[in-house]
């Protein structure tokens, strides 16, 4: 069943925020904190949640933390544990908690339907097409022909650069085994994981990585994010 606005638990560390804007219109998940030692993303949802911003129309879904326990540790996955960006669709019968929630987080997209989904994540290496795998400043996708609002998005990020080593591209990297792929492929949606260098200070990714979710949002038809 699709949910209603508001703050929803898949564990007492797990909120999921739903907003719902004053038009109708699609629905579009956006999610961090994955890999718990990328954390631009993470800072940057917590950012956009203490704005108290709804979208314009349509529903909103937003997940801060996808992996609590990775991200407190500040290592990729749980100390232990799986890598929850390569266990989906998941299992909601597995004994490895990455799996169980993989699966929840598949059931929640098969009720959502979302047009957009969208995963905030962060690099050691600055994109380079000669070397791979580097993903540093990209929007990465999956499937071919690439979305034209990927296109849409790297122009825009690089109509605003403050300085030219923070360049952005678009980048084909098909991962049948991570999240975006495999829910791309579950509903049809736009699939897009950001990919900033962890190169620059982390305010700055911050502040990128917040202004690429606005664009994305935008363009689906979501945006521009209004004070709530």
């Amino acid at each position: 069943m699709p949910l209603s606005p508001g703050i929803h638990y898949f564990s007492p560390t797990l909120p999921l925020h739903v907003f719902v804007g004053a038009k109708h219109g699609p629905t579009a998940l956006i999610q961090a904190g994955i890999h718990g030692d990328e954390v631009a993303g993470v800072h940057a949802l917590a950012e956009l949640l203490e704005g108290r911003v709804l979208p314009t129309a349509g529903k909103l879904i937003v997940v801060p933390v996808m992996n609590p326990a990775a991200y407190r540790a500040r290592e990729r996955c749980s100390p232990g544990g799986l890598d929850l960006n390569r266990c989906f669709p998941g299992d909601a019968d597995a004994p490895e908690v990455e799996r169980r929630l993989a699966r929840r987080f598949m059931d929640l997209v098969l009720d959502e339907r979302p047009v957009l989904v969208t995963t905030l994540h962060e690099s050691h290496k600055r994109y380079d097409p000669a070397v791979t795998p580097s993903f540093g400043q990209t929007l990465v996708y999956g499937v071919d022909p690439m979305p034209a609002l990927v296109g849409q998005v790297v122009d825009q990020m690089n109509a605003e650069l403050a300085d030219e080593s923070e360049r952005w591209a678009p980048q084909y990297y098909p991962v049948s085994t991570s999240s975006t792929e495999v829910i791309v492929d579950a509903v049809d949606c736009i699939g897009v994981c950001v990919e900033t260098w962890m190169g620059f200070p982390e305010r700055r990714r911050i502040e990128m990585q917040r202004r690429v979710v606005d664009l994305l949002l935008e363009g689906v038809g979501l945006g521009p994010l209004v004070p709530g």
